[in-house]
């Protein structure tokens, strides 16, 4: 069976273990239906995600033109202290801003490799700590806006780490902590403004990716540079899937990749 799109990001379903799908124009596939049988992966062009254009795709499936204009991919994404809609200030499209930037956030500690501290909008609960390759999650504070979840996050940087070794996510080696119990921790760290929204309670989610070996070497599988590639899928965590020869190929970073996947 063949398959053939533009590739995004695998949409997930929330159960035990955690359902991915990718979604392409004509057809989706249950990715978790590849465990354990060889697929052949072909690299045919590009397609900007915004302009629908076919141009080398420069960052996050945009074209280098559609990345530095769009305002779906403003500094203050990446960097949510830098946010200013909720002081009425555009960077890119302010209307657009204050419909992302002016809706609840939640800032999380998570467990993907180490102890880390992220922001997330809540409508993106839990999509964001399975994207993550978390295994688990708690969540800190939920603000009203991107900004103050941007400053709780930087004040936390301070305590814990903001980035997710993803080779050490891949292979499971991941450290043992109780969330629950440092998240207790996080209150006096908190900005004075943000404290009256932490809660004494939180709910601790655990998340179960379907993966039938983990790698002991990690090979990242780059398309431009090696656009056949056939192995046996033997996991997904994350947006990788993880393959029998120690192949891994991150989705989310070919994002705008037009393939034909052959099952």
């Amino acid at each position: 069976m063949t398959y053939q799109g533009v590739l995004q990001k695998m949409q997930t379903e929330l159960a035990n273990p955690i359902q991915y799908y990718l979604v392409f124009e004509d057809s989706f596939l249950n990715v978790n239906q590849l465990l354990d049988k060889e697929i052949e992966l072909e690299f045919q062009g590009y397609q900007c995600l915004n302009c629908n254009k076919q141009k080398k795709i420069f960052r996050q499936g945009f074209c280098y033109d559609c990345f530095m204009s769009s305002p779906a991919v403003g500094d203050w994404i990446m960097r949510p202290e830098l946010s200013t809609a909720h002081l009425d200030i555009e960077d890119r499209d302010l209307e657009y801003e204050k419909r992302v930037q002016l809706q609840p956030h939640i800032v999380y500690l998570a467990l993907s490799s180490e102890v880390k501290v992220g922001v997330t909008r809540k409508t993106q609960v839990p999509t964001r700590w399975i994207d993550q390759g978390a295994v688990k999650a708690v969540p800190i504070v939920e603000v009203p806006n991107r900004y103050l979840a941007g400053i709780t996050e930087i004040a936390l940087k301070n305590h814990f780490v903001d980035k997710t070794s993803w080779q050490k996510m891949l292979k499971n080696e991941v450290l043992h902590a109780d969330l629950s119990e440092e998240r207790k921790k996080t209150f006096g760290w908190l900005p004075k403004e943000v404290q009256p929204y932490f809660s004494e309670e939180a709910t601790l989610y655990n998340l179960e990716f379907p993966v039938l070996q983990y790698p002991k070497k990690i090979i990242g599988l780059n398309l431009d540079k090696t656009p056949l590639y056939t192995g046996k899928v033997m996991g997904i965590k994350g947006q990788y899937l993880l393959f029998e020869d120690g192949t891994v190929f991150n989705i989310r970073s070919y994002e705008g990749y037009v393939v034909k996947m052959s099952v």
